[in-house]
């Protein structure tokens, strides 16, 4: 029986195109960068050599421990130089991220899918991948119409120590929520990245639209469809 679903945000929650979004993205915190003082292009293979180090952690450490280690070394920055880039980061994602907005796409079943889902008495947990501070991931939710209390767990880089496509960040997300894998149901768009929980006997639905990457039908383990049919599978599912 399920009693737990994990919901991803980017590309199925929040409607949207990786590609897209990653343009939007880098185009605006080069300015943040900038603004800082530093070299906008330096900075930005910084912030993708942070990335890769959080994607590679081991666990021994926080993912943003890990990003700002990196960060840091790649442009030898001070204790103090740390301390205000990510100030400037935390506001950037509180108010300018705002305009990355315009490249998702508007629509009220998230939300809907989300809060019926609690309303049948499930744990509720966003399972994004922890490459972003937690201002960051609220921020992506308010363009859908959801806040950080919608959910009973939420990850992000200051919580968790694995990222996808790692299992042990699924096993990590367990631990926090108190819940065996025969008992939840992962929904996301990355078969990689969402689908490997079902390795550890997690349930998964594969949402179209955005998916990325593709689809192996002979070891496909997973349900797929629409966020209609998806809406349609938890209501038979969870009841």
């Amino acid at each position: 029986m399920i009693t737990t679903v994990l919901f991803d945000l980017d590309g199925t929650l929040l409607r949207m195109g990786q590609n897209e979004f990653l343009k939007a993205y880098i185009s605006r915190i080069s300015r943040v960068f900038a603004h800082l003082g530093y070299d906008a292009k330096v900075a930005i293979d910084a912030l993708w050599a942070g990335t890769a180090a959080m994607v590679k952690n081991d666990g021994s450490a926080l993912n943003k421990e890990r990003f700002w280690e990196t960060f840091a070394g790649s442009l030898s920055l001070s204790a103090d130089d740390v301390s205000r880039a990510e100030a400037a980061c935390d506001s950037f994602y509180q108010n300018e991220f705002d305009e990355v907005r315009s490249v998702a796409q508007s629509s009220d079943i998230s939300a809907r899918l989300v809060r019926d889902a609690a309303a049948k008495g499930c744990l509720v947990a966003l399972a994004t991948n922890p490459l972003f501070p937690l201002c960051a991931v609220e921020k992506r939710l308010s363009w859908i119409g959801l806040t950080a209390s919608d959910f009973s767990h939420v990850t992000h880089y200051g919580n968790s120590s694995y990222c996808k496509p790692n299992p042990e960040y699924y096993k990590e997300l367990l631990k926090a929520i108190k819940r065996e894998p025969q008992e939840c149901i992962m929904i996301g768009n990355n078969p990689a990245e969402d689908m490997i929980a079902c390795s550890l006997g997690i349930k998964g639905f594969l949402v179209s639209g955005y998916v990325e990457g593709e689809v192996d039908p002979d070891n496909a383990t997973f349900e797929q469809g629409s966020l209609d049919e998806l809406a349609l599978y938890l209501n038979k599912n969870l009841s």
